[in-house]
């Protein structure tokens, strides 16, 4: 063999080496994991949400509500603050289940992480930790862009029944690895929910949206715009996630 032959053969060795590493599909079940690690917080989270409902033909619904959450116990709370005729009432995630509180009865009744909250587009599960890792699988994915974002579209599907919904579609910002949009899909793979996440915050090493915007696919017109405000990490007394507290700050 020539010195020209071997220069040949030797650059088409390193090419041929390079093609799995540009056709290697991206690790998707890091991608969720990251994306998990991103929105979910060592230290204890609170912040103060507003949540504004619009419905055709009906003035906007506004909602201001205290969020505690300990993603480390898979704990949550929510305590309505306004307006006065909801007031009082709260919600409280502890040991897998889900309770909501009626000031007016004074009595704790069981609630999902799947159901709305409070009649908006939101769903119980928005205010809770993210767990994508744990409960779905990556069944197709292309690239493409979302605005000026370079973007992975992933199709998910669910590995439980725990989930809000079985199939969701996600647009997956790949610079930071945050969630830009995502579509919620039923069992038959009909289109319920649009999400958009156009605003992040960044609070420690945690990135979390301080806007999103959820659209009913269903009922045209509905849509439901939740934002987050005086987020902190500072540690939280134990007696918040309990009964007794929601019980207590209505007395």
């Amino acid at each position: 063999m020539t010195r020209l032959s071997k220069r040949i053969a030797m650059a088409v060795l390193a090419l041929i080496a390079t093609v799995p590493a540009l056709w290697a599909d991206p690790n998707f079940k890091a991608m969720l994991a990251k994306i998990d690690e991103l929105n979910n917080f060592p230290t204890d989270f609170s912040s103060v949400a507003t949540i504004v409902s619009e419905k055709p033909g009906q003035d906007p619904n506004v909602i201001q509500a205290q969020m505690f959450r300990r993603d480390r116990d898979k704990k949550f709370v929510i305590l309505i603050l306004a307006p006065d005729v909801q007031r009082g009432q709260g919600y409280l995630e502890v040991d897998n289940n889900l309770w909501f509180y009626d000031p007016q009865s004074r009595e704790f009744s069981h609630s999902s992480l799947k159901e709305n909250f409070q009649s908006s587009d939101a769903k119980n599960s928005d205010f809770n930790r993210t767990s994508l890792a744990e409960d779905y699988t990556v069944t197709s994915w292309k690239e493409g862009t979302l605005g000026v974002y370079p973007v992975y579209v992933l199709d998910l599907s669910a590995t439980n029944d725990e989930v809000t919904y079985p199939y969701m579609r996600l647009w997956i910002r790949k610079d930071l690895g945050i969630v830009l949009k995502s579509e919620d899909y039923s069992l038959s793979k009909r289109l319920m929910r649009s999400a958009y996440y156009p605003n992040y915050v960044k609070v420690g090493e945690q990135y979390i949206p301080s806007r999103m915007l959820f659209i009913d696919e269903l009922d045209k017109g509905n849509k439901t715009q939740l934002t987050l405000r005086d987020l902190s990490t500072a540690p939280l007394p134990n007696y918040i996630f309990t009964k007794a507290y929601l019980e207590q700050v209505n007395r």
